[in-house]
């Protein structure tokens, strides 16, 4: 019969019942991975779309660095905190082949470790706090921009925004004449 839309079981052969519906078909998503010094300054990120493991874009985000890191040795070893989602054989590799020693712990072990030893900061906390100054940024928190190099230009601005103003709060007050 012409003219008569499909109903459900009718049509391609598992067409409703095997492929699974995607919850927003169309639309765009994004995951950024920051790399931040320990207090809280961004050094480094990567974005890629939201479906993406956070894995996948450690190697990104390691070597997005603008500025060369000093060598590490023994007496002072560069360290990595990463969470219980990065504890990978690759992972390792991957922080080992870039000089860094890591340091994968779970939420729930910073957690004793805070209420244990008196004035312990939990360093995973530090990234968490740039995400949120990242957050503040209207065009970051929703992604309004279709372009992958425009977001990482907007990203790239905010995480610059944010290294100055610690900058500016960390530098003494100067005493005017008068």
């Amino acid at each position: 019969m012409a003219g008569r839309g499909r109903r459900d079981g009718e049509g391609t052969v598992g067409w409703r019942e095997e492929r699974a519906e995607p919850d927003r078909p169309g639309k765009k998503g994004a995951k950024r991975s920051v790399l931040c010094e320990a207090r809280g300054v961004p050094i480094g990120l990567a974005h890629d779309g939201a479906n993406r493991h956070d894995v996948k874009l450690l190697a990104a985000t390691l070597d997005s660095i603008p500025v060369p890191r000093p060598k590490a040795t023994r007496r002072r070893p560069q360290r990595l905190c990463l969470d219980r989602g990065y504890d990978y054989v690759s992972v390792r590799e991957v922080v080992g082949c870039r000089d860094y020693s890591p340091h994968i712990r779970t939420r729930g072990e910073e957690l004793r470790l805070k209420a244990r030893v008196p004035g312990w900061k939990a360093r995973r906390w530090v990234v968490e706090a740039c995400q949120s100054w990242l957050n503040r940024n209207r065009a970051l928190l929703i992604r309004w921009s279709k372009k992958d190099d425009n977001h990482l230009a907007l990203l790239q601005l905010a995480s610059g925004l944010i290294a100055f103003k610690k900058a500016h709060a960390a530098r003494p007050a100067v005493a005017l004449p008068g």
